[in-house]
């Protein structure tokens, strides 16, 4: 653990979580002039996943914090223009293309052990990137198919050194088809003026780290570390001359740090009213989340049916700088379902209303239904709220 100086701010649990709401971008006038591409860069990172009940998860990250932009425009956004690239950060995310230089630590790191247990034959790896330097973009399977026909891992040789290759450095995602990845080059694909390895780990870590602090606003070395996946020791490394500076959070048991542009002015603007996804980075962080919200989440989908408490992709419900609820949606032709929806009391009924309606609009839906509402006596007026904003 990192030796830390004793800290010259102190903030209280409110001013902590305002200024990380305020950080995230969900609180203030969104920037509607930088659009999807703003956010991004503001974040630093959009998780990707492959479920998709509303949306996809890169796809309710901005709608959260701008409101009903087009989805097509937010495509375009992420995968034209050479203005991202995909690569591991917390998870498989999209990041800004500026960024690469600031993961050639993770690249050396890839390259220099080796990946997934998955042997490749003499030559394997070789072909892919011929075929790609002559043919390229391609998918998987233009590459001669992505999977050997066994079970979710069982991929080809040429899915195999097609990833390799990804994670080495030597070819990046240009965009989505069908949600399938489209390889080529990085040589080709990136811009000259990133291409390159050049940085040590110490300079890509300091980057990160400062980055991880800008998008919280505030965190703790688990949250700060947490953001692009570091190992704790990465972080004390490299804090010191990181830009951060110490604080301490009345009621937080650990050290916090924060980036000193969040402590510049108070947080102040509105608050978005809004549905997140499960892999929003705000809520990323489970200790995180209850720390700042007092509430506690959980991703349920990879739990089996008969134990999961607050359904299969549960949305927090963000409203008031809170979070008050959470529903778990489908969608059946025009309707947007919420087949379970659970309340922090009465204050939570209008807010919850609002933020289904708007999903529902978002997303080419005409009417809500209401299944289950884990407060029997808030489904009235839930209802009442959904049908006259509805309306």
């Amino acid at each position: 653990m990192t030796l830390v100086p004793p800290p010259a701010v102190e903030l209280s649990a409110d001013q902590a979580r305002r200024i990380a709401l305020r950080a995230q971008g969900f609180l203030g006038a969104p920037n509607r002039r930088a659009g999807v591409p703003g956010v991004l860069r503001h974040l630093g990172a959009v998780q990707l996943d492959t479920i998709s009940v509303l949306a996809r998860s890169h796809e309710l990250i901005p709608y959260a914090r701008l409101g009903a932009v087009g989805r097509p425009a937010i495509e375009q956004a992420y995968w034209s223009g050479g203005r991202t690239f995909e690569y591991w950060s917390h998870a498989a995310c999209i990041l800004p293309v500026e960024e690469w230089p600031h993961f050639a630590f993770r690249r050396r790191a890839y390259r220099s052990r080796p990946h997934w247990h998955h042997d490749l034959p003499d030559g394997a790896y070789e072909t892919v990137i011929k075929q790609l330097r002559a043919e390229g973009p391609l998918t998987a399977t233009e590459l001669g198919g992505a999977k050997n026909g066994g079970e979710w891992w069982d991929w080809s040789e040429s899915k195999v050194s097609v990833e390799r290759a990804l994670m080495y450095g030597e070819v990046v995602c240009t965009e989505r088809r069908g949600w399938k990845r489209v390889y080529d080059l990085a040589e080709r694909a990136l811009p000259d003026a990133v291409l390159h390895d050049d940085l040590d780990d110490a300079e890509c870590l300091r980057r990160l780290v400062a980055l991880a602090g800008q998008s919280l606003g505030v965190g703790t070395r688990a949250d700060i570390a947490d953001y692009h996946r570091l190992k704790g020791e990465q972080f004390d490394a490299v804090v010191a001359d990181s830009g951060l500076v110490p604080v301490a959070v009345r009621g937080w048991a650990k050290p916090a740090w924060a980036d000193p542009a969040a402590l510049a002015s108070e947080p102040r603007g509105r608050h978005r009213t809004t549905l997140l996804s499960p892999f929003d980075s705000l809520i990323w962080e489970r200790a995180r989340t209850e720390r700042l919200f007092g509430f506690t989440h959980r991703l349920e989908a990879y739990v089996p049916r008969a134990k999961r408490i607050h359904g299969y992709f549960a949305m927090p419900l963000l409203a008031g700088g809170r979070l008050l609820g959470r529903v778990d949606p489908a969608r059946e032709g025009s309707t947007l379902v919420a087949r379970q929806v659970s309340l922090e009391g009465r204050k939570a009924v209008v807010p919850m209303a609002e933020a289904l309606a708007e999903a529902a609009s978002w997303v080419g839906c005409s009417a809500v239904r209401l299944e289950r509402v884990d407060a029997p006596e808030l489904r009235g007026p839930l209802a009442q709220e959904v049908a006259r904003t509805l309306a």
